[in-house]
């Protein structure tokens, strides 16, 4: 295995990043400004950001499931408040060492430590019960939102670069990276015969973003024509990103621990057997169903949803553009 020395890389600082057989050198400062004295992060922007876009994808694409836009926000919102907190709980529970008698740090997040399982466990309860209250349909609301999952966590995976965090153990590998607050780690934390410092490691958050966007258009382009019944593509992400996570997280040196067993890896492999079982149970009786069988939105209950948020939108929109008109009228009036 080549050294990082041996790479023409010695003493890197806090804020360098290094990919050295790819010949990338970042300096990324992980705090992105600082606002009346409190530190912005850039973990939380990043995270923010693909939380967004995930909110526009679902809102753009609800319909195509049969849903009204309008009735859906509600429950992506208490989705995503639910999944942060959701997230948060996840991994203060497993590194409970690192919080117990420090309370304040438990809702300190700008620097990390948010668990993605956690965050979908939180979503899934939160926006269920704001789907119930709303009375929107959950399957096909999953489907929308597991494949907006996909593209927030592609995206959300990049704040652990800024972070220098979710990497994995020593590698040759030419996707190998290191940066100065990973070798300070690795230092604090392990022995060189278990994980050295002086070594290029797994870039374990890029592996997970690439497969989670990767996804994303597998469900979101190619697979969109193909759902079959309500709550396949919630089955799919679960799938796809329980595949992919369970192999990521076996090269990780950070996972949250119970004992010696990796959690999420654990519960990544329950997720895919569980799934695939639901997947070949749905899919049998969709098939026994035969024509008996309808999508959501293709049932009269959301084209009649559908109607009438139309409806209301366009009464909207006319006494809009009417009070518009009426205002301007008033502003002539007085000008004159």
């Amino acid at each position: 295995m080549t050294s990082l020395s041996e790479l023409g890389y010695k003493n890197l600082d806090n804020n360098e990043i290094v990919f050295p057989k790819l010949g990338l050198d970042f300096h990324v400062d992980a705090t992105a400004f600082t606002v009346f004295g409190v530190a912005i992060q850039w973990y939380g922007i990043i995270i923010t950001a693909g939380l967004v876009l995930a909110l526009l994808f679902g809102l753009r694409n609800m319909r195509r499931v049969g849903i009204d836009p309008d009735r859906a926000i509600d429950a992506i919102i208490g989705g995503i408040i639910g999944g942060i907190i959701g997230a948060r709980t996840y991994y203060v529970i497993f590194n409970w060492s690192e919080y117990a008698g420090n309370w304040k740090s438990i809702l300190n997040t700008r620097e990390g430590g948010l668990a993605i399982y956690g965050g979908v466990i939180g979503a899934f309860l939160v926006g269920g019960i704001v789907c119930k209250f709303r009375k929107v349909k959950l399957l096909p609301m999953l489907d929308i939102c597991g494949t907006g999952f996909l593209l927030g966590q592609g995206i959300g995976r990049w704040g652990n670069f800024t972070n220098q965090e979710a990497f994995g153990r020593n590698t040759d590998s030419i996707f190998g990276m290191s940066g100065g607050r990973i070798q300070n780690w690795i230092s604090r934390t392990y022995t060189p015969d278990v994980l050295n410092p002086n070594y290029m490691v797994h870039p374990c958050f890029l592996y997970e973003s690439v497969w989670c966007l990767t996804g994303f258009v597998i469900l979101a382009i190619f697979l969109k024509k193909y759902r079959k019944f309500d709550g396949q593509n919630f089955l799919l992400y679960l799938i796809w990103y329980g595949l992919g996570r369970f192999f990521i997280e076996g090269l990780r040196t950070d996972s949250l621990m119970i004992g010696t067993l990796k959690v999420s890896q654990a519960l990544a492999a329950v997720c895919v057997i569980v799934c695939l079982i639901l997947m070949i149970i749905f899919t049998s009786k969709v098939k026994r169903m035969g024509r008996d069988y309808k999508l959501y939105c293709n049932t009269e209950e959301s084209r009649l949803l559908l109607a009438q948020a139309d409806e209301l939108n366009a009464k909207s929109t006319k006494k809009s553009k009417s009070d518009n008109s009426e205002k301007q009228e008033s502003e002539d009036k007085n000008h004159g």
